[in-house]
């Protein structure tokens, strides 16, 4: 089943051989957590291996077989160090059961690693997969560290401490003559089925006889022939340690298949073996064992758990049950009575608050906050000198406090009740077969469980988990699918010397010693550098020296490296530690030191809150990793007074105007500055700023694109708001509109009627002006028809048009009175001139006649026609030709039929009528 698990080839080890399969060890970010209050170590679980575990923590804490390992020195079982050398002998399993004992006694983890010790039995990472039966370990672990201490001074370990030896005997009726065969044994394996208890079997097996009789008789040597006889076996010597198989596991022959027993079956914590024994003249101390350790099995036959009962003999660890931990809370919370003084403990003031939270777990650093709240005093002022961190307190008792897995959160345990049941309680137990009339004797044979006492204090030793429990819940193991399934006795004779008590040193080598002392100062050392990385936070301290304040904020007079230091301190640190460490700092410093929460903003660097407290750490006071501190005086930098807090935050505003040129590059058509103002700022003031001599204020509402649709009019009644009240942050836009531009307000529903990315300015040379009206005139256009441009520009009748002025100050085509500035493809600061006579529409074409092809000689005569007429209707059935950019005579328009729409005429193209008659339209 095992493979070669245990075997151990004392030949020539060399490098190849070590390292071939060897699995690397994965490497933890983290140091491994530190013992909890139980101050015992568990074994991490590699993935079903919890029978190994349970296994070796039961001859952990078997003390005589730990010193008698212990006591193999380095010059017996070599050394670990030079197990990759080709000529060393290093035994390498007792060597590393010895170091993982060490760490187990002295390492200051919450659970040790087996992986070394399963590699040196050559296990493979599927063999650490399977789920294996913890007696069949049992025996193979202890046939490999015998075979393993051949030749050593512990070659005769096992036998020492656990061999047994039971006798089978057939007595002849007839001549009395006695035949035996006597065998050894590490372990008894006894019946569960049908067995009240472990008595009971014990009784069936070492007291009850069988009969030879009738048919089945017996061949006596002596008498040479067929004879009734008595068949019955005894303990012959009783080892100092007793493990004992329970038989939980059978097979149903009608089903074919494996089942497991879960009935009632007891055992007892002390027990008289006196009846079971060949010899019973001897004290009865001689038969008396205790109970120390059960490996219990949680599941069915194919699988399932296994974690392990332990009575601590040499009380190693610290044993407090959660119910008398409340009692002392109680009794603690009561304070001194006489004085009248109620003192509050630190227990029952965090039960208090995590049991008003809604939430299962919070932030440690959160209950941290809260106590402050509810007490009015830090947990470090109050609770540390006596108490120490409030983590370690927190972890300090895990029947309370229950921590996430990453340890960040921790919250109350649920309160469960252990169920307690007695099988046989206020009565002693009898062997149910009373044939022999032999009695128990209940005083020597106490079947009833003892309650807690000093020196019988039991641990639950689940994988990494440790956790006290009473003695009387053993009990609970007696029956069920999580039930005992080997138990261990120890000798009650055996007795532990005073300075084994409570001292996990006692005879330890050295050189162990010194290993486990050199790894604790590394893990201390690690602990440190994760703790203060975990809790440490970087500062940003701004000096008020190398600042000034302009246009609203704080700037750097120097650059913003010279202007900063950086300090990184442990969060859990009060206020006045870091103002100290500031004081250190800056030698020169006189006068006040008030500590500042900036932030850098668009604007520059601002102060919100002023840190107070001295008292309060760092994280109570919510300074975050990364925080900026400014460090000044509390009154003025630089001469200038400085107004801190969220209410004078400075906010950057875009300020757009409409752009009365082609300002800023092709297609901008607004002026864009950027403004600093106060938070408490109102909007009239903002106006006055803005736009001193009047006009209206339009607000973004779609946030910083300055090309949203969505802008909206500040009214008369918003002057008296703040900036901050209005909702204007850090790059908002505003529009600023002046008297002129107000047109493109819809005053009733507060909205711009256009788009900042459909405005243009245009100029417009009025040739049908009065002397009293301007010359020139600045209209501003939008995407609304050339019409409505007019109406705004000016007071016309309809018989009125615009038509664009070339560069040679020529008058060209009339723009159509629906088209917009776009279609009529009018450039930002295009000259137009507002000339007499009505504009073409969209459907009409405005066309320019010659009669002949001499430019110069004939002048141009102007036409509106529709673009569906047919050429014959417009030249009367005169030759027309078009003229090109050189004014050549070109293209005839021949077809007379043809639309001048079909034939591609534009709008301001020139004709020429060839025979020099004009046609009737012309005419």
């Amino acid at each position: 089943m095992f493979g070669n698990l245990f075997e151990e080839d004392f030949s020539f080890i060399s490098n190849n051989h070590r390292e071939k399969g060897k699995k690397s060890k994965p490497r933890d970010s983290e140091p491994p957590a530190p013992r909890d209050f139980t101050n015992l170590s568990g074994i991490k679980n590699q993935g079903g291996t919890c029978y190994l575990n349970s296994l070796l923590q039961t001859l952990l804490f078997t003390p005589e077989f730990r010193e008698a390992l212990f006591s193999l020195g380095p010059e017996e079982l070599g050394s670990l160090d030079n197990s990759s050398k080709p000529d060393a002998k290093v035994r390498i399993i007792p060597l590393q059961l010895q170091r993982l004992f060490a760490q187990l006694l002295l390492l200051d983890q919450q659970a040790a690693s087996t992986t070394d010790l399963t590699e040196s039995f050559g296990w493979n990472s599927h063999e650490e997969m399977r789920q294996h039966d913890v007696q069949e370990l049992n025996r193979i672990l202890f046939s490999a560290l015998e075979s393993s201490l051949v030749g050593t001074s512990g070659h005769d370990l096992i036998n020492r401490l656990y061999h047994g030896i039971v006798v089978n005997q057939i007595v002849c009726k007839e001549c009395k003559n006695i035949s035996e065969r006597q065998e050894d044994f590490l372990d008894l394996t006894v019946a569960v089925k049908g067995v009240a208890g472990l008595e009971e079997a014990l009784w069936n097996m070492y007291v009850e006889e069988e009969y030879f009789e009738n048919e089945n008789l017996y061949r006596c040597g002596a008498c040479d022939k067929l004879v009734e006889a008595s068949k019955s076996a005894k303990l012959r010597k009783l080892p100092p340690f007793l493990t004992i198989s329970l038989l939980r596991f059978n097979f149903d022959f009608k089903k074919c298949e494996r089942y497991k027993e879960t009935s009632c079956y007891t055992f007892p914590i002390q027990i008289n073996l006196r009846p079971f024994c060949e010899q019973t003249e001897m004290d009865d101390s001689e038969y008396m064992y205790e109970l120390f350790s059960v490996i219990i099995h949680k599941g069915g036959c194919y699988g399932g758990h296994y974690h392990v009962y332990i009575r601590d003999v040499d009380e190693l660890g610290n044993w407090q049950l959660k119910e008398e931990e409340d009692e002392l809370i109680e009794d603690e919370a009561l304070g001194d009575t006489e004085n009248s003084k109620v003192v509050e403990n630190p227990l029952v003031v965090l039960k208090g608050i995590l049991s008003e939270e809604e939430a299962k777990q919070i932030p440690v650093d959160q209950l941290g906050q809260k106590l402050l709240e509810k007490k009015g005093v830090s947990w470090n002022k109050k609770y540390r000198k006596e108490y120490g961190a409030l983590r370690k307190y927190l972890q300090n008792h895990p029947h309370i406090f229950q921590f996430s897995p990453d340890e960040n959160k921790v919250g109350l345990k649920e309160k469960q009740k252990l169920p307690f049941k007695s099988a046989f309680q206020g009565q002693d137990l009898q062997s149910p077969s009373q044939k022999n009339d032999v009695q128990w004797n209940s005083e020597k044979n106490p079947t009833r469980l003892r309650d807690s006492s000093a020196g019988s204090h039991w641990f639950d030793l689940n994988d990494s988990k440790v956790q006290p429990i009473k003695e009387k819940d053993v009990q609970n193991q007696f029956q069920g699918k999580e039930s005992a399934y080997m138990l261990f006795y120890r000798k009650s004779q055996l007795k532990r010397p005073p300075e084994a008590r409570g001292n996990p040193r006692y005879q330890i080598p050295e050189h162990l010693l010194n290993e486990m002392n050199a790894a604790n100062t590394e893990l201390q050392k690690k602990r440190a550098e994760c703790d203060s990385a975990n809790n440490g936070i970087d500062l940003h301290l701004h000096l008020s020296s190398c600042y000034k304040f302009h246009n609203g904020a704080l700037h750097p007079s120097l650059t913003w490296k010279e202007s900063v230091v950086d300090l990184t301190i442990d969060r859990r640190k009060t206020l006045g530690d870091l103002r100290q460490s500031v004081f250190q700092m800056l030698e020169s410093w006189e006068g006040d030191m008030i500590l500042s929460i900036a932030k850098p903003l668009p604007a520059g660097l601002h102060l919100y809150q002023i840190l107070d407290g001295d008292e309060l750490t760092l994280d109570g006071i919510g300074l975050a990793d990364g925080a900026d501190v400014f460090v000044w005086n509390g009154k003025e930098v630089g001469g200038t007074k400085v107004m801190t807090g969220p209410d004078h935050a400075p906010v950057v505003v875009n300020v757009l105007r409409l752009a009365e040129y082609n300002e800023g590059g092709r297609g901008q058509h607004f002026t864009e500055s950027q403004h600093v103002f106060s938070c408490s700022t109102k909007l009239g003031d903002l106006r006055k700023a803005l736009a001193p001599l009047g006009g209206i204020i339009l607000k973004n509402g779609s946030g910083p694109d300055k090309e949203a649709k969505n802008w909206e009019v500040f009214l008369e009644e918003d002057m008296k708001e703040t900036v901050k009240s209005v909702g204007l942050t850090d790059g908002c836009s505003v529009l600023i509109l002046d008297s002129h531009d107000q047109s493109f307000v819809n005053v009733s529903s507060g909205n711009l009627t256009a788009f900042t990315y459909d405005i243009s300015w245009l100029q417009v040379k009025n040739y049908c002006r009065t002397e009293e009206e301007e010359k020139h005139v600045k209209i501003t256009a939008t995407i609304e028809t050339v019409r409505k441009l007019i109406v705004q520009g000016y007071n016309t009748a309809n018989n009125s048009c615009l038509r664009p002025i070339g560069g040679n100050g020529k008058l060209l085509s009339p723009v159509p009175e629906d088209y917009t500035v776009k279609e009529a493809e009018l450039k930002m600061g295009s000259l137009l001139g507002l000339c007499h006579g009505k504009a073409p529409t969209s459907t009409q074409l405005f066309l320019y006649f010659i009669v002949g092809s001499d430019q110069n000689g004939n002048p141009e005569m102007e036409i509106v026609v529709e673009e569906t007429a047919s050429v014959k209707e417009v030249s009367d059935n005169w030759h027309l030709r078009r003229i090109d950019w050189c004014y050549e005579a070109g293209e005839a328009l021949s077809q007379e039929n043809a639309t001048l729409k079909e034939l591609n005429v534009c709008r301001g193209d020139t004709l020429v009528i060839a025979e020099g008659k004009l046609p009737p339209k012309v005419k």
